[in-house]
């Protein structure tokens, strides 16, 4: 507990000069002081303890971030004095409150509501550990302060803003399904139903059982197989904090990977995913498809880049322990010519003996702006040296290309749709 003069202290004290210009005096001085003195401290144990009253906090517990969530603080006064008072909550700045100082008086044995509206600006968890109240005495000259414990957590979640592709995506997964219907089967298909048998079908596809009992040609169709195992795999590394426009190079895979989850629902497969860096930070595995997609948007919020390498051996540890053969592995990592020649590629290979592997990479659209510079020198040396920096990823991409890897590089605002259209690709190609 503090106790302290409030700004109308001084002004009170002014009171007093007309004493000291009548009988000017050390004494009078120091009796005017003490008079000053005791009425701001009565002021100040006149006003009501803030360690006596109850705050309820009601904060949201989620909030989009972009979007807007509402709470209050509820304030109870037991006492029998009026509490006035100014309430400052301790939230971190990125949490978006809109107004951390409010005042409020407080009847006696009554309660009061203040309300709050938050507009995050980071992803990730938000908190607050307390509440710093100041209660002013009956004639606001002082006021006494303290600092009550009220935890609160909110958490802002990725805004998912490749949420808008996915209906043209599902339109073309229906598509495939249907034209894979009148397919021969495949590998990645299953049996789906028989129809009397058209000019142009294929031979291999008669079924003679059934052909015999109905007299009729009677041929077998097939779609693609559902219940698919797909487990993305997501770098946390240094290189997720690279700053990529609006948000970082993480964000863009995060939402790569939620549309990819959002979509394989869609096709009755199963996601699963897994952060890694230097070690396992996050894995959210057996989430039923009606849950998929927000479990991994609510675990995936307070994620954030390391500034470490990652270990891709301990990935691949992992990978083997959560997949079976035949399971679609999605790596969203960027193609760094050092990182993939050095630790990536001999695990790529070994992953792709067993699995369809596709590594998706999200490519800093800023190269594509200063290649396209040619105004004076300056701007062609960062051209050629922005040709040189494609160049080698593209040299990159393609040697993960001959281990068998389907390679997806593309810039943020394209990263989802282009992982996306990889997995219709192999849907449609019979190898999921």
């Amino acid at each position: 507990m503090r106790i302290s003069p409030t700004l109308r202290a001084a002004p009170a004290g002014l009171l007093a000069l007309p004493v000291l210009v009548l009988w000017p005096s050390w004494g009078t001085v120091l009796a005017c002081a003490a008079v000053w003195l005791l009425v701001v401290l009565g002021d100040a144990l006149a006003a009501p303890s803030p360690r006596r009253l109850q705050v309820v906090r009601r904060s949201p517990a989620q909030v989009v971030l972009g979007g807007t969530g509402t709470g209050r603080l509820l304030l109870t006064n037991p006492g029998p004095r009026r509490a006035r008072l100014q309430v400052r909550d301790a939230w971190n700045p990125t949490a978006g409150l809109d107004s951390p100082r409010a005042a409020v008086d407080v009847p006696a044995h009554e309660r009061r509501e203040i309300p709050q509206r938050f507009t995050p600006t980071r992803r990730g968890e938000h908190s607050s550990r307390a509440l710093v109240i100041d209660s002013r005495g009956p004639l606001g000259l002082a006021r006494r302060s303290a600092r009550i414990d009220s935890p609160g957590r909110m958490l802002a979640l990725h805004p998912f803003g490749a949420r808008r592709h996915l209906p043209s995506r599902v339109r073309r997964l229906r598509e495939i399904e249907g034209l894979a219907a009148v397919h021969q089967r495949g590998q990645g298909t299953e049996f789906d139903s028989l129809r009397d048998f058209v000019d142009g079908d294929d031979v291999r596809s008669i079924d003679w059982r059934a052909t015999a009992r109905r007299r009729s040609v009677v041929v077998r169709t097939w779609r693609p197989e559902r219940d698919r195992h797909v487990l993305v795999v997501v770098d946390t590394s240094r290189t997720g904090a690279v700053r990529l426009g609006e948000g970082t190079r993480l964000d863009a895979a995060f939402d790569a990977a939620l549309l990819l989850t959002a979509l394989a629902g869609q096709a009755g497969d199963r996601v699963d995913l897994l952060c890694v860096d230097r070690v396992e930070h996050l894995s959210v595995i057996g989430s039923r498809r009606g849950t998929a997609l927000h479990d991994m948007v609510s675990a995936t919020a307070p994620v954030h880049p390391a500034l470490v390498e990652t270990d891709w051996e301990l990935a691949a540890a992992r990978i083997r322990e959560r997949t079976r053969r035949g399971s679609l592995v999605v790596l969203l990592t960027p193609v760094d010519a050092t990182t993939v020649h050095g630790a990536l590629l001999p695990v790529a290979a070994r992953l792709a003996a067993d699995h369809p592997v596709v590594i998706g990479s999200v490519s800093d659209p800023a190269l594509d702006e200063l290649a396209a510079g040619r105004e004076d020198v300056p701007a062609l040396y960062a051209a050629a040296s922005a040709e040189t920096a494609r160049a080698r990823a593209a040299g990159t991409a393609r040697a993960l290309e001959r281990t068998g890897v389907h390679v997806v590089d593309a810039p943020p605002e394209r990263a989802p749709q282009a992982l996306a259209d990889a997995y219709l690709a192999l849907k449609a190609a019979g190898r999921l």
